[in-house]
């Protein structure tokens, strides 16, 4: 078994799509149109789907906001060099909230960012992506 992908709604396909493959480097991989049901599906990572979890963008046509409620925390991405890449999204119009640096109360490093529709990813340097946070 292994984790196939992590669906999120978003109000806007396109600001969806530029932010996940312009600012996050992400590419897409495949897409998906249902006019009966009225929803589009863009399906976005860094690797092959058979080798990678990746990301599911899903576009209700008439939706142009959802409520996150509280209970959706964040999703997590390995990065060689968190600190060029919070950098580098800053300088391509992108939202850091929490800039590079070490966890509290740990010496992993980590950053969060903010995607156009409110989700928040977290940047964590590679070399400690697989451990807990400490």
């Amino acid at each position: 078994m292994r984790l196939l992908h992590t669906m999120i709604r978003v109000g806007d396909l396109d600001r969806a799509v530029d932010f996940y493959t312009r600012i996050m480097g992400m590419k897409v991989l495949r897409t998906a149109e249902n006019p009966q049901y009225r929803y589009s599906l863009v399906f976005v990572g860094y690797d092959d789907e058979t080798s990678s979890s990746v990301i599911e963008l899903t576009y209700n046509w008439d939706v142009d906001h959802y409520d996150h409620g509280n209970a959706f925390g964040h999703i997590a991405i390995g990065i060689d060099d968190v600190v060029k890449m919070c950098d580098d999204i800053k300088q391509a119009g992108g939202k850091v909230i929490r800039d590079a640096g070490p966890v509290k109360g740990g010496s992993t490093i980590i950053a969060f960012v903010e995607d156009p529709d409110g989700y928040k990813l977290e940047l964590i340097q590679n070399e400690h992506a697989n451990q807990a946070l400490g």
